[in-house]
């Protein structure tokens, strides 16, 4: 909890009594490697803090094939950005992960009291809109090697921790061509 309430210092301050409000009103969550947090076509209505652990967004192409859109580490808050409308992608746990959740009616309900909390959570979802579209950008112009390197540069905890075919899957490369250029940079 700690964790969450210092990530959000980051973006402006809260006194106390603000800290213990928002204590309150959340719910921790452990979910194992490979679970599940949402599937498609079901409801997403929280914002979700990852404490530990890595969450992997992804969906099936029309050709059947799974896609990584995008990776979700430590210290990061997720929500739906389509709120009131189901999910279309899955979110897994692709490490043993412990979560903060909080309810879209209790986010509303600390929008709705906390001073301020509306000017600190827009400037961390401007942040994260900023790191998602520079994440992204380099894999739509560069060549597979390049969008290798940038992944490490971006990402320098995941590579590690995040299976092989999954990073692919993001890069738009196949795990054989991954394998290669990794052994090529080595």
């Amino acid at each position: 909890m700690e964790e969450l309430i210092n990530y959000l210092l980051l973006f402006g301050n809260l006194n106390q009594q603000q800290i213990e409000l928002i204590k309150n009103r959340t719910t921790e969550l452990q979910l194992k490697k490979d679970e599940y947090f949402i599937e498609p076509g079901k409801m997403f209505n929280h914002v979700v803090f990852t404490l530990e652990g890595i969450l992997r967004i992804s969906y099936y192409n029309n050709k059947g094939e799974e896609i990584t859109k995008y990776f979700v580490d430590e210290n990061h808050l997720m929500t739906n950005p389509y709120k009131g409308e189901p999910m279309t992608e899955y979110i897994q746990a692709i490490t043993n992960c412990k979560l903060i959740v909080f309810s879209q009616k209790d986010w509303n309900d600390l929008s709705n009291t906390i001073v301020g909390w509306d000017t600190i959570t827009d400037k961390i979802f401007q942040k994260a809109l900023v790191e998602k579209l520079d994440r992204r950008s380099s894999l739509v112009s560069e060549d597979a090697t390049t969008r290798y390197l940038t992944f490490l540069e971006k990402f320098p905890t995941l590579a590690n921790r995040v299976p092989l075919a999954y990073i692919a899957s993001y890069l738009g490369i196949t795990q054989q061509s991954l394998s290669r250029i990794r052994k090529n940079i080595r």
